[in-house]
């Protein structure tokens, strides 16, 4: 019988290793794990994508590019998605692919502005994007993405999984006004879509706990199933930083109680 897969989408500033313990954990729980990193990028083994083709990637082409993949599967996938992965994983629920979706830390809807307090980060005008490629330093990342957790850890986490953003996408993504691609308008109404969980960490200075609680409200018209988890003293980097399991473990425990199993129509 064929087992129920989970595609998991990285977000900005990361790559595809950044899901390597997930991925993992829920193998391990009967699940067909995916991890296709972003057009150009390779394995979780060698996850690094070429500046050319990484600097010409704006949200419509990921959300085709992952849309693509979705529709591959036999069986209808989970989708998980972090960051900006978080976004394109509502975008594809709310165009009814996926069986279901989990947006973590996810990037604003279009319509939901970035706070003051990341905006600087977001800017496209930032220093060190001639090359088209925005990059963060182990100071910023630890500032914004891993804040929780101690130095140390913020620098080894930096090292295995930290990686480019392309401008294209940070303007895209930046500071309230900008226009966004058509096919990143998320259908919200959508009441037949699969169920959604919106997960923040209360202390992410990237995409603070309002930013998830205003997306949340954003569904508050819809009939379709849309839950809202907030672990406390968890930043950006809670996908990845030494309390990933029990985030990863909350999304097993959440699919369970949706009747997502790993075989369907076993259990």
């Amino acid at each position: 019988m064929n087992h129920t897969p989970v595609v998991f989408i990285h977000g900005t500033w990361l790559d595809t290793r950044s899901w390597e313990l997930w991925a993992e954990r829920f193998a391990g729980r009967g699940f067909l794990t995916s991890t296709p990193g972003w057009p150009g990028e390779g394995t979780s083994a060698e996850p690094r994508t070429s500046s050319v083709t990484l600097a010409g990637i704006g949200l419509d082409g990921l959300i085709a590019h992952y849309a693509e993949i979705v529709r591959s599967f036999e069986v209808s996938p989970v989708i998980v998605g972090h960051s900006v992965g978080g976004l394109i994983a509502q975008h594809l629920i709310g165009a009814d692919m996926g069986r279901a979706a989990v947006a973590i830390a996810p990037a604003p809807l279009h319509d939901v502005p970035v706070p003051d307090s990341s905006a600087r980060l977001w800017a496209p005008g930032r220093a060190g994007t001639a090359d088209q490629l925005v990059t963060l330093s182990p100071e910023q990342f630890h500032r914004y993405f891993a804040n929780t957790v101690a130095a140390e850890e913020s620098y080894r986490l930096f090292e295995r999984y930290a990686g480019p953003a392309p401008r294209r996408l940070v303007a895209e993504l930046g500071p309230a006004g900008r226009a966004y691609g058509p096919r990143a308008v998320v259908d919200v109404g959508n009441a037949n879509r699969g169920p959604l969980l919106l997960i923040s960490g209360q202390e992410d200075r990237l995409v603070p706990d309002a930013v998830t609680r205003a997306v949340y409200k954003a569904y508050g018209d819809s009939r379709a199933g849309t839950d809202l988890k907030q672990f406390a003293d968890r930043g950006h980097s809670l996908v990845i930083d030494n309390g990933w399991r029990f985030v990863a473990d909350y999304v097993l425990g959440w699919l369970q109680k949706r009747g997502i199993r790993a075989r369907p129509g076993v259990g």
